[in-house]
């Protein structure tokens, strides 16, 4: 794909998903030093749908263009740039986008980051191979450890890594911490291990597999368990989840529908860490159920665990509120594929 400079502007003005007018388009570049002509704009608006990169509404004088949904998708964002704007003045899409199921029918992944996915897998399981029963107990113990504490962590946990290794295995609880903090660190192990011993029940997800997760996971905690049936706001974004349960199980519904057609499992496990979390069914514990749904799927395709050791936590937050609010994909791509090459070298690895 061959853009100038000039449309690439161009991009950028639409990247609002407004729908905005010849004339203002001309003005929007007049802004950004580019004195074009009616015609020359004609011309770049004309290329840019050839390409499926822009969309149109309308006709003659009262045509409007933007962005196409699916190129906003995946488009590179760049988050500083994106955050530089405060929570009031981003141009978001507010309310649930119900047409994002049928936007990531289509593949997520290019061919290369696909081939580049299946070679770390195929890496994973010739490392496995090399390992004795005792040490692939003892790595998947660690791996349990370290999912079930950066999970913890990215819900605001305070515990240590090690801390986490005392509680999980001795049973001992870090002094000065909470008590739930401790609690939601168990849970996470109580979840895996659950699917650790029911893997053929993630094979085909469906709506209440998802919710035995989520139980698990908020177990002991004063969360309400099940599918909520009231509005729930989300810190630092003005995205607003459905807030009727009909609805909420219809969107769930829909998730395991996309999932289960989906034939790679690296596209599952990638849609389901933003999914279920942008369709918030639960009252509470969304994205560690995403993450957690995430393992499962991996796990039962015989793939590598991913514990998101080494994630930036606030890179992490600022990636999931850009696909709340403009359903953009590409920063938690990048972040997924950064910690599928952390897993396979750093997990079930013979020594040298």
């Amino acid at each position: 794909m061959k853009l100038n400079k000039r449309q690439s502007k161009l991009l950028n003005i639409l990247s609002t998903q407004k729908w905005l007018s010849r004339s203002q388009i001309i003005d929007s570049l007049k802004t950004v030093d580019e004195e074009v002509s009616f015609m020359t704009v004609n011309r770049d608006l004309s290329y840019l749908l050839n390409l499926n990169l822009i969309e149109k509404h309308g006709n003659g004088k009262a045509t409007s263009y933007r962005l196409s949904i699916k190129y906003n998708l995946l488009r590179n964002i760049n988050a500083k740039e994106y955050y530089k704007k405060d929570i009031d003045h981003r141009e978001i899409i507010e309310r649930f986008n119900s047409n994002i199921f049928s936007l990531v029918q289509n593949e997520i992944l290019t061919k290369e980051e696909l081939s580049e996915l299946n070679t770390l897998n195929e890496t994973f399981n010739s490392n496995l191979k090399q390992l004795s029963e005792v040490i692939r107990k003892k790595e998947l113990e660690r791996a349990i450890i370290e999912i079930s504490w950066k999970s913890s962590v990215l819900e605001g946990n305070t515990y240590t890594l090690l801390e986490t290794e005392t509680l999980l295995k001795d049973g001992i609880e870090a002094k000065g911490k909470k008590k739930e903090e401790a609690i939601m660190i168990m849970n996470h192990k109580k979840a895996l291990e659950f699917i650790l011993q029911n893997g053929d029940q993630f094979t085909k997800l469906n709506v209440r597999i998802i919710e035995h997760i989520h139980s698990l996971l908020i177990d002991n905690l004063g969360v309400t368990k099940n599918i909520r049936n009231s509005l729930i706001r989300i810190t630092g974004t003005n995205y607003k989840p459905l807030d009727n349960a009909f609805q909420i199980k219809e969107a769930l519904e829909q998730y395991c529908k996309i999932i289960n057609n989906k034939t790679h499992v690296f596209e599952k496990v990638l849609l389901t860490i933003p999914l279920i979390s942008y369709i918030q069914p639960f009252e509470d514990g969304n994205k560690r159920t995403g993450r957690i749904i995430a393992n499962a799927l991996l796990l039962s395709h015989n793939s590598f665990p991913l514990s998101f050791r080494n994630v930036d936590v606030n890179e992490y937050r600022e990636a999931m509120l850009i696909f709340y609010e403009i359903n953009n994909l590409s920063l938690l791509k990048n972040i997924f594929i950064q910690q599928s090459r952390f897993a396979v070298e750093n997990y079930f690895k013979p020594k040298a």
